[in-house]
């Protein structure tokens, strides 16, 4: 046993023939495309030729499953995110797959990070909802490039060969903003996030739609573009008391960032539906229990986590084809609740 443990050759040894760092050998055999083409030629050589290639080479480790999915989110604490988590988890745990699960903070240099430990962690499939900030679809080309599915859920970006699952957020704001109109409100400020990500673009082409299909001017001052956090909220709020011309209505694309607003408004004496009329959006916890209730949009995030995960598992097994052309699109509902019913109106 002695003598077959001396004969193994390990990463160490490559490193200390070659005269490199184990974690250039290590890179150069995982293909890491920051070692460059003649390293990876050299050390590839003498792995081979002392026997280190048939066990541990990267491009025959890529061929075994390690039944893990990686999946990478904005943030954890949101509840939206811990429905679609529950659902993927769900369809995972059937299957016999374990998921490993980060989160970038909102950030695309975390996003980058976090792709890298997925990938190095050899995860058979990569789930995304992507950061603010994202620009680049450049980190998830590695896993493109050697065959592992990338689907995108809920902030997605566009690639021929990942899948997409989505709600019609573009209906939604539409829907949402239509609703205001329809109790009155001729005054509407959109508070939305980053308009480089799809959901708050979409849901602002829907609020345009809803304003041109009532003549009303598309004034872009009344589209304000912030991080939808409680702090946001606060400070629209402060924003709005500010304004000669008050809003009559308020259509804020997080539901945690509307509760809070609403509540500073109304500690600045304004009456919520008859002053200002308010829906959110993702029908979180906190939409009940503020008051009054907040009219919001529900998001399937439990249904979008299933589907996600059945797509991607389905890819993976062979019993499922993708069309990456189109997106899986779900469902969502506009459920009205006190905040927005402006009783006169009705």
């Amino acid at each position: 046993m002695e003598r077959m443990m001396e004969k193994e050759i390990t990463i160490y040894d490559l490193a200390k023939i070659l005269a490199l760092s184990p974690a250039t050998v290590s890179r150069a055999l995982n293909d890491h495309p920051a070692i460059n083409v003649k390293t990876k030629a050299l050390i590839a050589e003498k792995a081979a030729e002392l026997g280190y290639r048939s066990n541990t080479f990267a491009s025959h480790l890529r061929t075994r499953k390690t039944n893990t999915l990686g999946v990478i989110v904005p943030r954890l604490n949101s509840n939206f995110m811990s429905t679609v988590l529950a659902g993927m988890e769900e369809v995972a745990n059937n299957f016999g797959y374990n998921l490993l699960i980060s989160q970038s903070l909102e950030s695309e240099l975390k996003e980058r990070a976090n792709a890298k430990t997925m990938f190095d962690s050899r995860v058979d499939g990569l789930l995304v909802s992507v950061a603010y900030d994202t620009d680049s679809i450049d980190h998830f080309v590695t896993f493109i490039n050697r065959n592992i599915p990338v689907l995108f859920f809920d902030r997605i970006m566009d690639h021929p060969r990942c899948g997409a699952v989505i709600i019609d957020n573009e209906q939604a704001g539409y829907d949402a903003t239509r609703h205001l109109l329809d109790q009155g409100c001729r005054r509407i400020i959109h508070v939305t996030g980053d308009l480089r990500r799809n959901v708050y673009a979409d849901r602002m082409n829907g609020f345009k739609r809803a304003l041109a299909g009532q003549n009303l001017p598309q004034d872009n001052r009344f589209i304000i573009s912030t991080d939808l956090s409680q702090e946001a909220g606060r400070q629209i709020a402060a924003q709005i008391d500010q304004m000669a011309e008050k809003p009559d209505g308020l259509f804020i694309a997080n539901d945690l960032c509307a509760a809070i607003c609403m509540q500073v408004l109304k500690e600045k004496g304004y009456a919520i539906p008859d002053d200002i009329a308010i829906v959110g959006f993702n029908n979180d916890p906190v939409s009940q229990v503020v008051s009054p209730q907040l009219t919001t949009v529900f998001y399937p995030g439990y249904q979008m986590g299933k589907t996600a995960m059945t797509t991607m598992i389905g890819q993976l097994n062979g019993t499922k084809l993708i069309d990456h052309s189109e997106p899986i699109i779900l469902r969502s509902e506009l459920i009205i609740r006190r905040s927005s019913i402006r009783f006169e109106n009705l």
